[in-house]
């Protein structure tokens, strides 16, 4: 499943439509202590997150996450919007929890169709 793939399911809110729509998606990552996504994030990863912030970005890009996607309903702040747009980073929310917004990306990226 690719970036665009995955937005086009109109699962997720489109918080910033970034570069790389063609990208597949390998995996799904879930972690919310940005130390550990930084070592353990694997690159091309769909990462799921309820941390909005400036530091997410950047540990997306360094890891060469293919999307993030804000669960529980979280929000970019306003900097960390900025920055997207200017990196090329795509971010979708849902107001899903964390688990179940992943294990539905894991459904459609594996092809089991849960979620």
């Amino acid at each position: 499943m690719t970036v665009k793939e995955l937005t086009d399911t109109k699962k997720y809110r489109v918080v910033n439509l970034g570069d790389g729509q063609d990208r597949n998606i390998e995996k799904v990552f879930c972690c919310d202590l940005l130390s550990i996504a930084m070592g353990r994030a694997p690159a091309g990863c769909a990462w799921v997150t309820v941390m909005g912030n400036m530091n997410t970005l950047a540990v997306a890009s360094l890891t060469d996450a293919a999307c993030v996607i804000l669960a529980e309903g979280m929000e970019l702040d306003e900097a960390a919007g900025k920055k997207a747009k200017e990196q090329g980073i795509t971010v979708l929310a849902s107001e899903k929890p964390v688990f179940d917004t992943a294990l539905e990306i894991y459904g459609m990226v594996s092809g089991e169709g849960i979620g």
